[in-house]
């Protein structure tokens, strides 16, 4: 068998009754996303550990019916994993790109996906009728350019969740002023997943007052 079409015992403890739907994600992932460029032809034998698992695992930092909107989600990553793992949130895919944003929408019809909703916006441009709780971002700008995304996104008290590597403390230091500016008040570097993935996923969860501060 392919590596997509067995799922690993972790992943049983993330998605639970869920976890035909992760599986099938994953097989769509290995064949139409590989085929379409959303991923590279290297990542099949790693989508489980490296990109879905790894994303869905955030769900440890988001309370429980919060609203999340996945910024720059291109395959669905980090968004979608977290949906199926977490049914109880509304998520919205927010995607500038057509051919990214079609893909999603056949993710959402394929898997059946409810309480996600896909955007075709900027997340500079983006603005959502009612404020996130959540917004969630994998590796797509620095911090500080996520903060500024995340402002008019947010509600006042809302977090920022951006996936990172170790070096995010550095980033965070750098990045510091440019945040403030964006009206980020705090933030700090979590660890989840521990028992799931290895390494864990490192999360920079920065969370938004509305107040600028430079």
């Amino acid at each position: 068998m392919k590596p997509e079409e067995v799922a690993p015992n972790a992943a049983a403890v993330v998605f639970g009754s869920r976890l035909p739907m992760a599986l099938q994600y994953v097989q769509w992932l290995a064949t139409a996303g590989i085929d379409r460029g959303l991923l590279g032809p290297r990542e099949a034998a790693r989508l489980w550990d490296r990109h879905v698992l790894n994303c869905a695992v955030v769900g440890e930092l988001i309370e429980n019916g919060e609203s999340v909107c996945d910024i720059g989600s291109g395959a669905g990553l980090p968004g979608v994993a977290l949906a199926i793992a977490r049914p109880d949130l509304d998520v919205v895919l927010l995607e500038p790109m057509q051919r990214r944003a079609d893909f999603l929408h056949e993710t959402v019809d394929l898997l059946e996906l409810q309480g996600v909703t896909v955007v075709r916006d900027r997340a500079g441009d983006f603005r959502p009728i009612a404020p996130f709780d959540v917004t969630i971002v994998r590796a797509v700008a620095k911090m500080g350019r996520l903060g500024e995304w995340s402002t008019g996104l947010l509600r006042p008290g809302g977090r920022l969740l951006a996936l990172k590597g170790e070096t995010v403390h550095e980033e965070l230091r750098r990045e510091a002023k440019n945040l403030r500016r964006a009206g980020m008040s705090s933030w700090t570097v979590e660890s989840v997943g521990r028992d799931v993935v290895s390494p864990a996923t490192v999360v920079a969860v920065v969370k938004y007052d509305s107040r600028s501060n430079p």
